[in-house]
């Protein structure tokens, strides 16, 4: 119990000023009452919003094929509107209730640039927006996140301060874009972000995430149960860029607490499937000299789905390689030792690797 207190305390009064174990204490116990109220509650709120939502987005927001789809008929999209007010309004309202305010990570700057993002998502599903204006509008989104986070959050201590928070922003902007780059077939979004932020969750209450963001995880994971039946292959309805745009903001933001809270290796095991197949589909397709802002069916996944494999059986090994990159991402917490941590990470490479190579070596 030595290290889960010790981490919980700093965890959660990191960027607080001055320590209140009673106070961190009471916030564990408050979540440990409470957190299946919140997760349930995201559940049936996206859920019925959903259905509430449905027909008009079938009128008035439907995705045709093109070629990047999996799907061969019109589809409606916009889910993404239920999990994104379910996650924030839930988030919104169990710190409120919890008593604890917004916290030294300012919770209600990262909830207003989520909102902010997925308003961006939904103008740029019904009229597709410029690739320019998009981004400078993403990054405006993240510029609010790095302004939440506490001037004492540091990464990569022996960078200068001005550098580590621009390249935290490209991090988050990359996690913004990766998420609605591998929203490409039924229930891969459900199969990452679900084990993704129930790990989080986990860590939260192991203390390596402060109350506030491990909250935001929890409402985030019981959104995406909540849209996961309407998702469900052959999908009646996506997500669409904004559920896809602010999943992202809220993943990468969560990441970059919990490497700041000391626990990289971590931090960098739970997203490894998603970060490997979307950033070596990048840079293959830019040093093959395409256009990367192009629709395409490059992705891993894709390619997989291209030469036969299912979707059940591919959102299947995602999600089974999410609970061991989970698991090494935890056994990362219980030391501080840098070779355990290598050797993790080590391990994690190796198991998204041979996933990539089945999905590459697919064939129809």
């Amino acid at each position: 119990m030595r290290f889960t207190r010790g981490c919980l305390t700093a965890a959660l009064n990191h960027g607080r000023g001055t320590p209140d174990v009673m106070s961190s204490r009471a916030a564990l116990d408050w979540l440990s009452s409470f957190g299946w109220v919140i997760f349930i509650a995201a559940a049936v709120i996206s859920f019925g919003l959903l259905m509430l939502l449905r027909p008009l987005l079938r009128r008035h927001a439907l995705a045709h094929p093109n070629v990047r789809s999996s799907h061969k008929i019109p589809t409606p999209q916009g889910g993404g509107i239920a999990v994104i007010a379910a996650t924030v309004g839930v988030a919104a309202a169990s710190v409120l209730l919890g008593g604890y305010g917004p916290g030294g990570h300012s919770v209600w700057l990262v909830l207003a640039a989520t909102a902010f993002i997925a308003l961006v998502g939904a103008v740029d599903d019904l009229r597709s927006i410029a690739v320019m204006p998009r981004l400078v509008l993403q990054m405006v989104g993240v510029a609010i996140v790095l302004a939440s986070l506490p001037d004492d959050l540091r990464v990569v201590p022996f960078f200068p301060f001005w550098l580590e928070r621009a390249l935290l922003g490209l991090v988050i902007l990359w996690f913004v874009n990766l998420t609605n780059f591998m929203d490409g077939i039924d229930w891969m979004t459900v199969a990452e972000v679900v084990p993704l932020s129930a790990g989080l969750v986990l860590f939260g209450f192991m203390g390596a995430l402060p109350h506030d963001a491990t909250i935001i995880a929890l409402a985030l994971c019981g959104a995406m149960i909540g849209f996961a039946p309407v998702n469900r292959p052959v999908a009646r309805l996506f997500l669409g860029d904004v559920g896809s745009l602010p999943i992202g903001l809220l993943l990468g933001w969560l990441l970059v607490v919990l490497a700041g809270n000391g626990h990289v290796a971590a931090a960098l095991l739970l997203p490894l499937y998603y970060v490997a197949d979307a950033t070596i589909t990048l840079l293959r397709r830019l040093m093959n000299g395409e256009p990367v802002w192009q629709a395409h069916r490059s992705h891993f996944y894709q390619r997989a789905t291209d030469g036969g494999f299912s979707v059940y059986q591919i959102v299947s090994r995602v999600f089974v390689a999410n609970i061991g990159l989970i698991a090494l991402a935890a056994a990362t917490l219980q030391t501080t030792s840098f070779v355990w941590h290598v050797g993790a990470l080590i391990a994690g490479c190796g198991l998204v690797a041979l996933l990539l190579y089945r999905f590459a070596a697919a064939k129809a």
